[in-house]
């Protein structure tokens, strides 16, 4: 058996198996609690920068297929679990996750306690970490984690976003779903760090989508019938380019719908403040109000910074939803502008569907304009 180990910026240390590719990754350390989804999770830009360890104790089960990708390729810093299964039985799967890993160079890390792991970290507070199964002593491995820049002031928007503007049928290349309807309406997505599925959302409801790269400027977009800004990692207030173009939008009256850290930039261009969370929000089973409807919905989520809500009342907006865990801003609107966003997931991907009415109410929006 090859060790591996996980040192955390407080000196403390787990050893266990090493699974996957040889090496060493640090990052932010964080937990998720979803059960199934861990492909999802892989191909998520918005983990960029971070070490994803899953609370739920058996990973791997069902393998990896060729449709449940959410990006072009597995963005995570590292890996870890209770267990990582050695046998995969589904009629989709095209590989284990040891082979996933070695082909994609993620380092990942089994037979730790995940327990006391995920509660160090909710008491402490998410933690910078260094992962690896080449260097194993403690010291050395802990002066490192304690040495990487923390989360809070990093543009890491910049390492995933597009190069380009794409259409959506050159940027989908896993496509699941196949024929399309008519497409009624032309929307840019700023890419963020965009997942497929909201553009899958967009493109099944009649959407002409898009994809441009997070510095796009603002006379680029206003020719469409709406904007998305999509979820993507890193701290919010390092965005300042798109920051800067969705200003600009704001003035033209377009309608923008905002996911993730598309909702914490919308946040911030109409002049709210954001802060970090102690440990984040990772995970598919989220319970939040809709304080419009007072209906609870079970949503998916991954973001480790929020929207201040006195700051964005200061400023016209109001809270649309609300954590039901911590009482966190989950989502916002403005009292006159036609925009809106939530911090979590509508389009899942993985998770439920709960949220999916969202992107209905983007089109209503967008149709309300012409």
């Amino acid at each position: 058996m090859k060790l591996a180990k996980l040192a955390l910026e407080d000196g403390t240390v787990f050893t266990g198996r090493s699974f996957g590719a040889d090496g060493e990754r640090s990052g932010e350390v964080v937990f998720n609690t979803a059960m199934s989804g861990y492909q999802e999770v892989l191909t998520d830009p918005s983990y960029k920068g971070q070490i994803v360890t899953m609370t739920y104790p058996h990973i791997g089960n069902y393998g990896v297929n060729d449709e449940d990708w959410e990006s072009s390729k597995v963005w995570v810093e590292g890996f870890v679990a209770r267990e990582f299964s050695r046998v995969v039985s589904n009629f989709r799967s095209t590989a284990g996750l040891d082979e996933y890993f070695r082909e994609h160079g993620i380092v990942a890390i089994d037979d730790i306690d995940t327990r006391a792991l995920t509660r160090k970290l909710r008491l402490t507070g998410s933690m910078n970490g260094v992962l690896s199964n080449v260097e194993l002593d403690d010291a050395k491995l802990a002066a490192k984690a304690k040495a990487i820049p923390k989360m809070s002031g990093l543009d890491l928007v910049k390492f995933v976003t597009s190069d380009k503007p794409r259409h959506w049928k050159e940027f989908v290349t896993h496509d699941r779903n196949g024929k399309n309807g008519s497409l009624k309406h032309k929307v840019a997505v700023v890419d963020c760090g965009v997942k497929y599925n909201i553009i899958r959302s967009l493109v099944h409801l009649g959407c002409d989508v898009t994809v441009y790269p997070a510095d796009a400027p603002a006379k680029e977009l206003e020719k469409y019938d709406g904007v998305c800004l999509s979820n993507g990692p890193g701290d919010p207030e390092a965005v300042t380019y798109t920051i800067a173009t969705v200003k600009d939008l704001l003035k033209k009256d377009m309608p923008i719908f905002g996911i993730c850290l598309g909702h914490q930039i919308l946040g911030l261009a109409l002049g709210a403040k954001t802060y970090k969370l102690k440990f984040g929000h990772h995970g598919a089973n989220h319970p939040i109000r809709n304080e419009i409807t007072k209906k609870v919905e079970i949503t998916s989520q991954n973001h480790g910074f929020c929207v201040e809500q006195k700051s964005l009342e200061a400023v016209g907006g109001e809270v649309t939803h609300v954590n039901l865990n911590d009482g966190a801003v989950e989502g916002l609107r403005h009292k006159s502008m036609p925009v809106f966003s939530v911090q979590y997931h509508p389009e899942a991907a993985p998770g439920p569907h709960d949220a999916s009415y969202l992107f209905q109410q983007f089109l209503k929006n967008m149709e309300t304009k012409k």
